[in-house]
């Protein structure tokens, strides 16, 4: 009779979580699944990285597609990366501040195009209709959590926090790659944004 009494009280504290919150959990282990498989992920892989049963899944989002649509979503939302800079210690020097910031976008950027790539090939609805205005405001929010970052340094900048700002982000996005040159690190990138092209030494 004990077994029973054991099997009950498991079952009665795994639904704990509310259907925002599963969704969420969802969404977050079918991510790097999707990133690494595709649209080919199915949701049965889904549920067994999750730690549930598959028909959990259709609980909470109407089919596959709808899963898919909200990992794109979620994958070029910004709500990860302002509160990753948001969270950076303005009490540090400043080339150390946006070393972090460029560590932290860099990482949010590599995710979005693991997502995107994975499922841009479907064409059709993924994943255009999570960009427009959506794209606009992400990169509005973000620009503005680089500006807070600045703003401690702001009498020795050259121009205001926020041009500065956007400056920076365009660098980070627009970063020329080479093949016989490895990318700059987040410092030596932040190096050549703050102090220019020139070596110290240079007149």
């Amino acid at each position: 009779m004990t077994a029973p009494k054991e099997n009950q009280t498991t079952r009665r504290r795994a639904p704990g979580m509310s259907p925002e919150e599963r969704r969420a959990m969802i969404i977050q282990t079918a991510i790097p699944l999707i990133a690494e498989y595709g649209a080919a992920v199915t949701t049965a892989k889904i549920a067994r990285a999750a730690g549930i049963g598959e028909g959990t899944i259709f609980r909470v989002f109407a089919d596959k597609d709808e899963l898919l649509q909200a990992c794109i979503a979620e994958a070029l939302s910004p709500e990860h990366a302002v509160r990753e800079l948001d969270a950076i210690d303005v009490s540090q020097p400043l080339p150390d501040r946006l070393a972090e910031a460029a560590e932290a976008l860099q990482a949010h950027m590599s995710r979005m195009g693991a997502i995107v790539g994975s499922l841009g090939h479907r064409g059709g609805k993924h994943p255009g209709t999570v960009r427009g205005a959506g794209r606009d405001e992400s990169t509005t929010r973000i620009r503005a959590a680089l500006a807070e970052l600045l703003e401690p340094d702001k009498a020795a900048l050259r121009r205001p926090p926020e041009q500065v700002a956007a400056l920076f982000f365009g660098l980070l996005f627009t970063q020329p790659r080479t093949e016989d040159e490895p990318d700059l690190t987040p410092q030596e990138l932040v190096e050549v944004f703050l102090h220019g092209a020139l070596s110290g030494g240079a007149k």
